[in-house]
């Protein structure tokens, strides 16, 4: 089974989507670009560990060494911070996936990927960005951050769809399938993964049986059971 999931490393370290400092002290003199940079990945540790209602913005700041209220000038409440590392969560699932198809990587092949157990595994576990996306399907009644929870998971949607009509395109995904429906569908086995996890005893086994059935269902017939 190949291994794109990993290269790309969202799932496996969070912190590797940042784009400034690791956690720890901040950098001194920090224009405040920066500055909102270095708040947003340490929140993005934060939430992906605890999820949003036990996050804490005291403990965001502890990682960064400033002071609470530094958050808060910054991103203005907690749901907004939130907010702002859903969007990025997103971008970065987004980028890996346009980066790859446009690279060349077959559709099937990069379903067969994310789809894989061992993977699925790894991006439910805390602190993968798996983890903040189910965080929000919990959060789509939550006052403060419904809107930015349901605009991620459609956008998420909007991704693997997206990606289903580039399979489309290339020959690898069924013409007939209806791109929308299909990443819905996508989208529902994976949120279903936790609640198979607490009733199957040999749950890869049948993660393995679900990823292909579903690879069998999305492809041609000369295409079916790449995974």
């Amino acid at each position: 089974m190949t291994k794109l999931w990993v290269q790309w490393g969202y799932d496996a370290e969070v912190t590797d989507i940042r784009t400034s400092q690791p956690g720890g002290k901040a950098r001194a003199r920090l224009n405040s670009a920066e500055r909102q940079e270095s708040i947003l990945a340490a929140a993005i540790e934060v939430f992906s560990e605890y999820g949003y209602r036990r996050g804490k913005v005291s403990e965001v700041a502890a990682r960064l060494g400033v002071s609470e209220p530094v958050v808060f000038q910054n991103f203005g409440s907690k749901s907004a911070l939130y907010a702002a590392v859903l969007e990025r969560a997103v971008a970065a699932v987004r980028g890996a996936l346009v980066e790859q198809a446009d690279q060349g990587t077959p559709v099937p092949e990069l379903l067969a990927a994310f789809l894989d157990p061992g993977h699925m595994e790894r991006f439910h576990a805390p602190g993968s960005l798996g983890f903040l996306f189910s965080d929000a399907t919990s959060l789509t009644a939550e006052p403060g951050v419904e809107h930015a929870a349901r605009a991620a998971l459609r956008q998420l949607a909007d991704a693997f769809a997206e990606l289903i009509r580039h399979g489309q395109r290339e020959g690898g995904v069924r013409a007939d399938l209806d791109p929308l429906a299909g990443s819905w569908w996508l989208m529902s086995i994976v949120s279903a993964r936790t609640f198979r996890a607490a009733v199957v005893d040999d749950q890869p086994e049948l993660e393995t049986r679900i990823t292909g059935m579903t690879l069998d269902a999305l492809t041609p017939p000369s295409k079916a059971g790449t995974g």
